[in-house]
């Protein structure tokens, strides 16, 4: 994983979309994005009584992969690409647009996009107002 700006702090992270939740709940925020980096846009089978030597377990480990087995009914057969959400999520940890784009396969300008539509952060109300 690539280091973060020191000029960027970290923030928490978005809160995962509908399509990405149920692997969130499950995994973790930084095996969901491992997870989604590594299958997200194909098809994959999630079996109910998972193999140590499977692909999932490789990726996640064999008690992630047996809880993405218990919760396989909530999930799509298509994992999520989730982009936007991945974007956001690296930004919030401090990366930058151009690690961002890399990671996520598109244009820093798709990038600017995607965190145009991010949360702002709440105001510190122990911050006082400058007007």
């Amino acid at each position: 994983m690539a280091k973060p700006d020191p000029a960027s702090p970290s923030l928490p992270h978005p809160k995962p979309t509908a399509q990405v939740a149920p692997y969130f709940e499950a995994l973790g925020l930084e095996d969901t994005l491992k997870f989604l980096e590594t299958f997200g846009g194909n098809e994959i089978y999630i079996a109910s009584h998972p193999s140590y030597r499977s692909r999932v377990a490789a990726c996640v480990g064999y008690p992630k992969a047996r809880m993405l087995s218990e919760i396989s009914a909530r999930l799509q057969r298509r994992v999520p690409l989730a982009k936007k959400w991945r974007a956001q999520v690296y930004r919030s940890q401090g990366l930058k647009i151009s690690q961002i784009a890399t990671r996520l396969g598109v244009t820093d300008v798709m990038v600017r996009n995607y965190l145009r539509e991010m949360p702002k952060p709440p105001d510190d109300p122990d911050q006082m107002p400058l007007f």
